[in-house]
């Protein structure tokens, strides 16, 4: 077969965007162009790689093979360029990162001062819940992911790097956090307002609240932390929420950690990926650089249980 790398970087814009027209403009290229381009892509193989169904394009059988192949390409000609940048003394390439939503607060830091340190690498980070995120990573999407709570599979690697507290909080002024210190039977009476079902903190506190034989009377339950901590802060809850997701001060998000027996619960943030994975140069340098980062923190933040 006669194709290109132009070709196989159009088909996947094609197939990540859903219209040539979305591909043409995520290419910076007119849209003629990448018609006749996937036209003699289409030729080239010789089966039909997607079709045309109300205004949505959908890849066929073929043309998810080829999706994939190419996706595979372009890892393997992105880590050979980073490869001949380190070799020549450089320190470019692209970093493909994927985290759950909570990550967000404290993610940004984290690439701060890596990207200060590496000005000419470019980051590509997806923020999702953890169905999202997992679902990257059983197809091999990143180069490395942040989450709470990894899947226990043999083929994954997964390193604790960071303490992740899961603290309860109400409403500043609320009755309860006038008390100290509160036992779970002061929770009885009490409204929660949790993450969904499926997210590490959900996962978490289900786990927590199970061990201790209490059962919460939920009255919300929302895939949000924003919309947690405005509900709470309103008065319609008690919520269990990462340390990272609040204020330094909860006072200045309306909030108030309950001092509860058994809290905070303990838990770790994990930096993860596939085993049989070769790290990109830039990938293990951000690895190193996240260990770094988290040594310099308060010793508080250490995380709380060894590498897995």
């Amino acid at each position: 077969m006669n194709v290109t790398f132009r070709q196989l970087q159009l088909f996947l814009a094609l197939a990540e965007h859903g219209s040539i027209s979305a591909a043409a403009k995520a290419c910076h290229i007119t849209q003629p162009t990448v018609s006749m381009q996937l036209k003699e892509l289409s030729e080239n193989v010789g089966l039909p790689l997607y079709e045309v169904i109300g205004k949505r394009v959908h890849l066929t059988e073929a043309g998810r093979h080829l999706a994939e192949t190419a996706q595979t390409i372009y890892r393997a000609w992105s880590e050979f360029g980073q490869q001949i940048d380190q070799l020549q003394g450089l320190q470019r390439g692209r970093l493909r990162l994927a985290v759950v939503s909570t990550a967000k607060y404290f993610v940004p830091a984290l690439l701060g001062a890596f990207c200060t340190q590496y000005p000419q690498v470019d980051v590509s980070l997806s923020v999702l819940n953890r169905d999202g995120v997992l679902g990257r990573l059983d197809h091999n999407e990143d180069d490395l992911y942040i989450m709470s709570q990894p899947p226990l599979h043999s083929d994954i690697a997964s390193e604790a790097f960071l303490a992740n507290p899961l603290v309860l909080v109400a409403a500043l002024g609320h009755p309860l956090a006038e008390q100290a210190p509160l036992s779970l039977d002061a929770l009885q009476d009490a409204r929660f307002i949790l993450r969904e079902p499926g997210s590490g903190t959900r996962r978490a506190v289900d786990s927590h609240f199970a061990a201790l034989g209490f059962q919460p009377s939920i009255r919300m339950e929302l895939g949000s932390n924003e919309a947690i901590k405005h509900s709470v802060a309103a008065g319609l809850g008690l919520a269990v929420l990462s340390r990272h997701a609040l204020h330094a001060d909860p006072a200045l998000d309306g909030l108030a950690i309950l001092p509860v027996a058994q809290f905070p619960i303990e838990a770790n943030w994990y930096i993860v990926h596939q085993k049989a994975k070769r790290l990109s140069p830039v990938a293990a340098e951000f690895l190193l650089h996240l260990r770094e980062y988290v040594a310099r923190l308060p010793g508080s933040a250490a995380p709380l249980a060894a590498p897995r």
